[in-house]
């Protein structure tokens, strides 16, 4: 005869395990989560992932001879990962309404409740007051005891205080939030409730495998609106950056530069022609490119700027580059915009030479490219252009890289500018 509820257990079973490796392996891979989620969810499938399997392996084990102890070992690790779930809607609660967590007087709570859990489990170990296994002809059998109802009701309590959390602090929670961590919350502690009576602890992981599911789409769906939102911004900025650094009148003088130079000196009008030509293949690369870029490609393109410039202002604009540490990304058109900056600012606001420096270097934490000059300086709460494409800088740095751009005066006169980029970014 078939046995239908071994074969409904066994394929719930099988489902869930693949539900749960599938959740920790979208958690890790999908690149529009955030990095608190990631961690999160990888941790919150994980521990499903074990309680699963440690469910699916009563379901397998228990009909075996001879396995008392191993099932015992088993139902011991059921009562343990169930347990460590019911910190983790806490946790997500305070993650919502950015809440401390170590300060939390709701998270001590908890943790105090699950401790309390934790140490009622090990006594159970030690009498069969609680719960004991035994053996018939045909299967392993858990036999509650008279003390059992007391495992679940620390678990209960945290179930209520998490209720509790969640009503007080529902303005801070969007609707939806609100009403996906209830539906959730008020069933999982019916059925604990109902546990003091009847063995469902099926029942719950499978409930709490369903809400990590439903709190990971919702998640996913705001970090995928975010991302959407985010590329929107950059391309935006992409085509600000294009307006930028396409100005005409630099173009026009580059031209009339090299007009005048065919006559005068023909091997230097080829060079700068050339330098000119680099420089716009790099622009225009740069500013189809969606992707942080090889530094070293942004130094070339600045190189091939300078050259450009220099070939206009020979005895006013010197540079120097120190840059040893190459081998990082930054977005597309940050180094050259910086020092076209400084060219532009300092040659139009003084008549006496100028000397640009540039550096890379790498600390423990970051990589950093500085840009100095010895111009006259600037208020960076000036409104013109210059200043637009550095603020445009800024937001790419900060969306794309987590990078930040910082502007000093210089020591000695002129002006600093710092790009700082994290080394956990590509």
């Amino acid at each position: 005869m078939i046995d239908w509820l071994n074969i409904a257990s066994y394929s719930v079973g099988g489902a869930m395990l693949l539900m749960m490796a599938l959740g920790i392996a979208f958690s890790a891979l999908m690149p529009a989560i955030d990095r608190w989620s990631r961690r999160y969810f990888i941790t919150l499938f994980s521990v499903l992932l074990l309680s699963v399997a440690a469910f699916f392996t009563d379901a397998i084990i228990y009909m075996l001879p001879d396995v008392i102890t191993a099932e015992r070992i088993i139902v011991f690790f059921e009562f343990l990962t169930v347990s460590a779930l019911m910190p983790m809607p806490t946790v997500l609660l305070l993650h919502w309404c950015r809440e401390d967590i170590k300060s939390s007087a709701l998270f001590r709570a908890v943790m105090a409740l699950w401790c309390a859990f934790f140490f009622i489990l090990i006594a159970a170990q030690f009498t069969d007051a609680f719960y004991y296994i035994t053996y018939n002809s045909q299967e392993n059998l858990f036999v509650r005891g008279p003390w059992l109802p007391l495992l679940p009701v620390p678990m209960i309590v945290m179930m209520i205080l998490n209720i509790a959390g969640v009503i007080k602090r529902r303005k801070k929670l969007s609707k939806r939030y609100f009403i996906a961590v209830l539906v959730y919350l008020l069933p999982m502690t019916t059925a604990l409730f109902v546990y003091l009576f009847n063995d469902l602890a099926i029942f719950i992981i499978f409930g709490m495998a369903l809400f990590a599911l439903v709190m990971f789409g919702l998640i996913l769906s705001d970090n995928m609106e975010h991302f959407i939102q985010q590329q929107r911004e950059i391309a935006n900025q992409r085509a600000d950056v294009m307006v930028l650094q396409m100005r005409p009148h630099f173009i026009y003088n580059t031209m009339m530069g090299i007009y005048y130079l065919c006559d005068q000196d023909p091997a230097k009008a080829k060079q700068v022609t050339l330098d000119f030509t680099s420089y716009l293949r790099k622009n225009f690369t740069a500013i189809a490119s969606e992707d942080a870029v090889p530094f070293k490609n942004e130094l070339e393109h600045t190189r091939a700027y300078l050259a450009v410039e220099q070939a206009q202002f020979e005895d006013s604009l010197f540079v120097s580059f120190n840059t040893p540490h190459t081998m990082f990304r930054v977005p597309p058109l940050t180094l050259q915009p910086i020092v076209e900056n400084a060219v532009k600012h300092g040659m139009s606001a003084s008549s006496d030479p100028i000397h640009i420096f540039v550096v890379t270097r790498q600390t423990d934490t970051a990589n950093e490219i500085i840009v100095e000059d010895d111009g006259p300086g600037f208020e960076s709460v000036d409104n013109n252009e210059p200043h637009i494409a550095l603020n445009n800088i800024r937001q790419r740095l900060e969306m794309m890289c987590k990078g930040k751009l910082e502007i000093t005066t210089r020591e000695g006169g002129g002006t600093s500018v710092k790009v700082t980029i994290p080394l956990s970014n590509p």
